[in-house]
């Protein structure tokens, strides 16, 4: 098992729990078959997850999971119980493209819907962002087509709704 890099990130409130996601790593991808993400416990054995992935698929902020926890008292997801309606995406920025490696670009393009992303690193650029229910998902659809058209970014939709399918 490669455990992924600890996140920089501070939890932001107290009494946050990392739940650990494991997954088969994509060939060609980052080397890592696992990811923390921080979550808010809410029972003995469920957590709603409270940070962006940037690599676990089919699970978003919001979403609760079910987890077992380890000897070594690490708890590891088993499963979605409640889906938020939120949706994942993650850009990548084209390095010769009209951004650049700018990770700070991309989140400025989003940012006219009122979003904001996490970024991986300096070294990979790649930002994960949450689309909540509520937000105008045929526009940002829209944006990020035409981003990825114009050579701007690749985007995928990690974790997507139906709303955010029909929009």
């Amino acid at each position: 098992m490669i455990l992924a890099a600890p996140s920089e990130r501070v939890p932001i409130e107290p009494g946050l729990i990392k739940v650990w996601f494991q997954f088969v790593p994509r060939e060609g991808w980052l080397p890592y078959d696992t990811e923390g993400l921080w979550a808010t416990r809410l029972s003995r054995d469920t957590a709603r997850v409270a940070n962006v992935p940037f690599l676990q698929d089919g699970v978003a902020e919001g979403d609760v999971v079910r987890f077992i926890t380890d000897d070594d008292g690490l708890h590891w997801a088993c499963e979605r119980v409640e889906v938020s309606g939120n949706c994942t995406i993650r850009i990548l920025p084209v390095p010769d493209g009209p951004l650049g490696r700018s990770a700070q670009a991309v989140r400025e393009r989003l940012a006219l819907f009122g979003l904001d992303g996490e970024s991986f690193s300096s070294e990979l650029p790649l930002i994960a962002f949450t689309v909540p229910a509520d937000a105008d998902l045929g526009q940002i659809r829209t944006l990020l087509t035409r981003g990825q058209m114009d050579g701007w970014w690749h985007f995928e939709e990690s974790c997507i709704t139906d709303a955010w399918r029909s929009a």
